[in-house]
């Protein structure tokens, strides 16, 4: 973990809510794992006083956010312009556990809700080098809130879209997706499944995964103060006891919680 004043290299609107920011900070890009966070401060002012949380999007000699303009801080971000320069703290918490290759040959189906793709691209991209057989399920509300489905293809042919209105892909949620790819993609190899979205959503898919004894990692989308497990602020319920999603987390085994 390291606490750096890096440089935006650049700060890309990809939608009318979504933009994708890169920064100058090799460290975090040396030392990041998939699923893993940063905290930004968005303001060299007091106003907003506490840091941003933000999955690591991409690493490619540098790192990648992906964001969305929910409020005051990423309002702040937004504006950010190539050259400009802000606080990073991270690599923060704990990512994804990835499959060993070594007893047999598992598949890995990555499943993201709206901006829950924000840390799955890097995700599919380390498991296609790993030379994983990887399936990506995106999820959204309408055509123009899909996010990532080119990135996803570069990493894996084998993507499927679902929209819950119709509008793109498939009509109805993801999880109806899953059901529908799992009678069409029968594996005889263990599946294991990566997640993060909305908490409905990631119930769901892992109650799917509870009946059919697939192994199943939630990234958990939990508001975080501090991002190091000092204000308490990200609790989670687990059947060992309550848990902290930046120090714990953001990722946990589905099975372990208490949803």
């Amino acid at each position: 973990m390291k606490d750096t004043r890096v440089k935006v290299l650049s700060n890309k609107k990809i939608s009318h809510v979504y933009y994708k920011m890169a920064l100058d900070a090799p460290y975090i890009a040396r030392t990041a794992k998939p699923g893993q966070f940063v905290q930004i401060r968005c303001n060299d002012s007091f106003e907003p006083l506490l840091r941003r949380p933000f999955s690591v999007h991409r690493v490619n000699g540098n790192i990648e956010i992906l964001y969305e303009t929910v409020g005051s801080g990423t309002e702040i971000l937004s504006n950010k312009k190539e050259g400009d320069k802000i606080n990073i703290l991270g690599p923060l918490g704990n990512g994804f556990t990835l499959p060993r290759t070594t007893n047999g040959e598992p598949r890995a189906i990555i499943i993201a809700g709206g901006i829950g793709a924000a840390p799955l691209v890097y995700l599919a991209e380390e498991l296609t080098k790993k030379k994983i057989k990887t399936i990506v399920l995106i999820g959204a509300k309408t055509k123009n809130l899909i996010l990532c489905e080119k990135d996803f293809k570069k990493a894996t042919p084998e993507v499927y879209v679902s929209t819950d209105d119709g509008t793109y892909g498939s009509q109805g949620f993801v999880s109806k997706l899953f059901h529908k790819i799992l009678k069409t993609t029968e594996s005889k190899f263990e599946t294991i499944v990566y997640v993060c979205g909305p908490h409905g959503m990631l119930k769901c898919i892992a109650d799917i995964c509870q009946e059919r004894k697939f192994k199943c990692q939630v990234s958990l989308e939990e508001k975080m103060a501090c991002g190091i497990g000092v204000c308490l602020g990200c609790a989670v319920k687990t059947k060992s006891g309550t848990k902290l999603a930046c120090e714990d987390g953001p990722v946990f085994n589905a099975s372990e919680l208490i949803w």
